[in-house]
Formats: structure tokens, C-alpha cells, sequence
């Protein structure tokens, strides 16, 4: 064997296509494909527009708490007995601790089954 004579080596990644999956073009959604792709029914959803609303609410209670704990602070020159009022010191955190109790069950709580099985007094009247 010569010393130029090296055994060949099998290029493996010649049959790879070189073109990234991130980059591939997406099949636009067209009249053909658009009959194809289902809406999710509310059924399925986690969360329903009750449980939104809910988040909201808190959401606007936990901001609301924390401003009501707002105001002037005191310095080494000054002291502010304001530092100690029951708007700071009670209502302000209770109203946020509201808003995140709350939060969770607004998160927390199932939305109302739509196709909930019917009761005995509906299905005789039927």
C-alpha cells in the first residue's frame, strides 16, 4: 500500500439535507387546507371567558392592594407616623392577599360542563 493510498471514507453527510427545519418554508392556509383545520370547542379549553374575567379582577385587586400601601416613608431626619396607619398596614395587604387567593381560584375553578348529563325532572319532560 502506498502512503497516498488511504481507504475511502463514506461521506455521510452528503445525504443529508443541509437545509435547517427552522427555515423550511410553512404551507400557507389557503381554501384548500382551511376546511381541514378544526376550531377547539370551549369544551376543551383549560380555562373558559368566566376564568379570564376572574384573573382580571384579582389581577386589579392585587395592584389596588399595593397601592393603597403606598406613601411617604420615614427619613433619619423625620419620622412620618403615616408609616404606621391602618390604610397601610391592614387594608392595603388584605385586599392584595384577597386578589392572590383569588387569583388561584380563579385559575383553579372548571368551567361549567356544557354538555353536563340531564336531570331526572328534564328528562321526563322530554
Amino acid at each position: 500500500m502506498a502512503k497516498n493510498d488511504k481507504p475511502a471514507k463514506i461521506d455521510k453527510v452528503a445525504n443529508i439535507d443541509k437545509t435547517p427545519k427552522a427555515t423550511q418554508a410553512i404551507p400557507a392556509v389557503n381554501a384548500k387546507n382551511a376546511a381541514q383545520i378544526e376550531r377547539e370547542s370551549d369544551a376543551q379549553r383549560p380555562l373558559s371567558k368566566k376564568n379570564f374575567i376572574g384573573m382580571a379582577i384579582s389581577g386589579v385587586l392585587i395592584v389596588l392592594g399595593f397601592i393603597l400601601m403606598l406613601g411617604d416613608s420615614s427619613t433619619t431626619d423625620t419620622f412620618n407616623p403615616d408609616i404606621f396607619s391602618t390604610r397601610r398596614v391592614v387594608v392595603g395587604p388584605l385586599i392584595a392577599f384577597l386578589g392572590f387567593v383569588l387569583m388561584a381560584v380563579a385559575i383553579i375553578i372548571r368551567p361549567a360542563d356544557k354538555t353536563a348529563p340531564k336531570t331526572e325532572t328534564e328528562e321526563n319532560q322530554d
